[in-house]
Formats: C-alpha cells, structure tokens, sequence
C-alpha cells in the first residue's frame, strides 16, 4: 500500500499534497496518509470524499498523528 506522509504539512498544503500523490495512482487503488496535523484529519476526508474518492478508515495512530486510508475514485 503506497503511503503519502503529510507530517509537519498544514492545510491546505495537506490536501495540495494528497492530490499530487494521487495523479501516479491507479484507479481503485488504496493508498494510506499519515498527518500529525489535526485539522486535516477532519478537512482530507471530507474534501476527498466530495471528489468522489472512497474513505475507507480514519484512525488515531500515535500521540498527534493519525492514519487515513482512501481509495481513489475509479475514473
């Protein structure tokens, strides 16, 4: 499973980040992110999501950090 690690990104660069990972990814695939930022734990899932990818988990994976995992929208 591929891995984007937003740690130390602020919104909105987190989002910016995410979308430049994906353009190398194939539809469907499943790919993690990792921030310690917590406002984009709330604001990643809902943007991506109202692109039409899939948010699968958001968990709390360590003190401040947490782990998203997201399908990308078949095209």
């Amino acid at each position: 499973m591929r891995r984007v690690d937003l740690r130390g990104e602020v919104c909105p660069f987190t989002f910016v980040r995410t979308k430049v990972a994906m353009e190398n990814m194939e539809p469907g695939e499943v790919f993690e992110i990792i921030t310690d930022h917590e406002p984009a734990v709330r604001d990643l899932p809902r943007s991506l999501e109202a692109e039409g990818h899939e948010v699968i988990s958001v968990e709390e994976v360590g003190e401040q950090e947490w782990r998203i995992v997201v399908r990308k929208k078949m095209s």
